[in-house]
């Protein structure tokens, strides 16, 4: 049974400011949470107008404190650039805080550009130790050893889910060594997910958290009632996509008429490839085909969607159309 869940930027519209973007994340979750999704994910990005979770553990512990069961965490925390005790410590203390509820997900990208990188105390061959530094992470929630000098407290001894994030092979292939639950950045950068999906069940080696490949794919989610309905929404994320590769981003875009020329079209065409969009019974066929393809054993859906009720009414929509498949919503 496939599950699905949410991921969330904690997106900042035009005409919104940072603070309505967080409350309408909590809102968000709490709907998800209604509805049954299993997840709700937060990404860790700095410096972009459009999203509002850059401190990515302080936003948990405010959607953890407004919901009840869902389960809560980060898609991701760049870890390159933290030093992994922090990170310990931080996400100790959510564990600590919403016992049984929170995920650790991992990225090495830095999340953020060559400017922002240097304001972030980062180091040029931060993203070498990714590695080195996930395997340091386990050894702060283990439980410590008699006379260990320093200690993750809240951390030491806590069973917090760790997940490897990813959109090439590098990832499938730290994730499948350290036997370790992937998730697959397919909503932005789908170019590699075949040979990454393979190179993950492949090279799998069994640990203590897994004993098999747990597979997270992320999809673009656009539902109304309508196919044209849904798809003139779908131009927000379209126009937002394309001023982000321009080197511009900005706040996130109301949906317009909307034609790229040639360049812009198969950009979007490759880039949002993992995009399901449409009425209820298109993106159950679409979702479907998802599942056949790769048999993931969870999908995580963005909801790019500009108007918020439209936004929960999508998520709503989802929702009913993936009860319809084989898809299980706890």
């Amino acid at each position: 049974m496939t599950k699905l869940s949410v991921l969330d930027l904690a997106t900042i519209c035009e005409g919104d400011s940072p603070a309505v973007a967080l409350q309408k994340s909590l809102r968000l979750a709490q709907r998800a949470e209604a509805l049954g999704y299993e997840r709700f994910w937060m990404a860790e990005h700095h410096s972009m107008p459009g999203v509002a979770s850059a401190a990515t553990a302080v936003v948990m512990a405010h959607v953890a404190a407004g919901t009840h069961s869902i389960r809560v965490g980060a898609g991701g925390i760049m870890l390159p650039n933290h030093a992994p005790l922090v990170i310990a410590e931080q996400f100790g203390t959510l564990e600590s805080l919403f016992p049984g509820r929170i995920d650790l997900g991992l990225g090495r990208a830095p999340g953020s550009g060559a400017y922002t990188q240097r304001a972030l105390r980062r180091s040029r061959d931060a993203a070498d130790r990714f590695v080195e530094d996930v395997q340091e992470l386990q050894f702060w929630f283990r439980r410590p050893r008699p006379g260990q000098p320093v200690v993750a407290i809240p951390g030491a001894g806590l069973d917090i889910p760790l997940w490897i994030l990813g959109s090439s092979l590098f990832g499938a292939t730290v994730a499948a060594d350290l036997g370790l639950p992937f998730a697959f950045a397919s909503h932005f950068a789908p170019a590699q997910i075949d040979e990454a999906v393979a190179r993950y069940r492949e090279r799998f080696q069994p640990s203590a958290q897994r004993t098999a490949p747990h597979l997270m794919l992320a999809v673009n989610i656009v539902c109304a009632e309508r196919d044209e309905d849904a798809h003139h929404m779908y131009s927000s994320l379209q126009r937002a996509y394309l001023r982000l590769a321009a080197g511009t981003p900005a706040p996130f875009p109301p949906p317009s008429k909307f034609d790229p020329d040639g360049t812009d079209r198969a950009l979007l065409d490759h880039a949002l490839s993992m995009s399901v969009v449409g009425g209820p019974a298109t993106v159950r066929a679409g979702l479907q085909r998802l599942i056949d393809r790769y048999q993931p054993e969870e999908l995580i859906a963005t909801v790019p969607v500009f108007d918020f009720e439209a936004r929960l009414r999508s998520l709503e929509l989802a929702a009913g159309a993936a009860q319809a498949l084989a898809v299980s919503l706890q």
